[in-house]
């Protein structure tokens, strides 16, 4: 069964992208919505780089610009997408917000807003059985030159039975 609404910054997008497996986003949400300012990061700056395509054909990633008196004092502390999908976070209650970077998740926290990040997603993918294996994904994500911390790799891969 699918989860609500998820509001995605870039490095989800982009991590799942690179590893062929975007349209996991979309079998665990029923729906995904980025701002404005994500969209133009990923397929804007980033056409040709993974993701761009593959977010600009997916239909069932909806944009949506967040109000601009909550976006302000939020751009001070993280980067424009992460500062654009908190705002939009912060006027959905039931939402979850996809974030990789720390210091926006700690924003998000203080905020009180739900987050996941995308070692978090795959084993919620696993739990749901829609992934047989993490590690095969992990590895991929690595090979393609993202990093995850070996500790979050190991604590994972041990919540997860592997």
């Amino acid at each position: 069964m699918r989860e609500g609404i998820a509001i995605a910054d870039s490095g989800p997008l982009i991590a799942f992208s690179r590893i062929n497996r975007l349209e996991l986003l979309h079998e665990l949400f029923l729906k995904i919505i980025i701002p404005v300012a994500v969209w133009n990061e990923v397929t804007i700056p980033g056409k040709g780089l993974p993701g761009a395509l593959e977010v600009s054909q997916a239909s069932w990633i909806k944009v949506q610009a967040p109000d601009p008196q909550l976006v302000k004092p939020l751009s001070i502390l993280v980067d424009a997408g992460e500062a654009e999908a908190i705002a939009l976070a912060q006027t959905m209650p039931k939402c979850i917000i996809l974030l990789d970077d720390s210091r926006a998740r700690r924003v998000a926290e203080r905020l009180q807003i739900k987050q996941i990040g995308t070692v978090g997603l795959l084993l919620r993918a696993k739990r749901k059985g829609l992934i047989d294996k993490l590690r095969p994904h992990l590895d991929s994500l690595h090979e393609s030159n993202i990093y995850i911390r070996q500790k979050l790799i190991d604590a994972v891969l041990k919540d997860a039975g592997e």
